[in-house]
């Protein structure tokens, strides 16, 4: 069974908070199935953009899986320019940021 978007964006941000990284909704998307993108900020000018993986979206452990939505790092406007396009394909989309300075936020990316 699959949570609904808004469940797992609020379960993945209480779950940042407890691991020290701060983290906001940017947009927020349809609450039911809105496709999520993850900006991992790095506070230093640079960033990671995470999409929802194409194919199967979960790992054999129930895990949402992510790719790079372009080569990181990138800069915040580069990645929210990647986004406003996508928005306008897709206007039911979520956006998350996180500040995570040396990683990418716990997310597990697809191989």
């Amino acid at each position: 069974m699959r949570l609904k978007s808004a469940i797992w964006v609020s379960a993945f941000l209480r779950r940042c908070m407890v691991e020290g990284l701060y983290g906001a909704v940017v947009r927020k998307g349809a609450e039911e199935a809105g496709a999520v993108f993850v900006i991992v900020n790095h506070l230093d000018g640079t960033c990671h953009l995470f999409g929802p993986a194409p194919g199967a979206s979960h790992d054999d452990a129930g895990e949402r899986l992510w790719v790079a939505e372009a080569v990181p790092p990138l800069g915040l406007s580069e990645a929210m320019a990647i986004l406003e396009r996508r928005s306008r394909a897709d206007p039911d989309l979520w956006i998350v940021e996180i500040e995570d300075r040396g990683g990418t936020a716990g997310l597990q990316v697809a191989r």
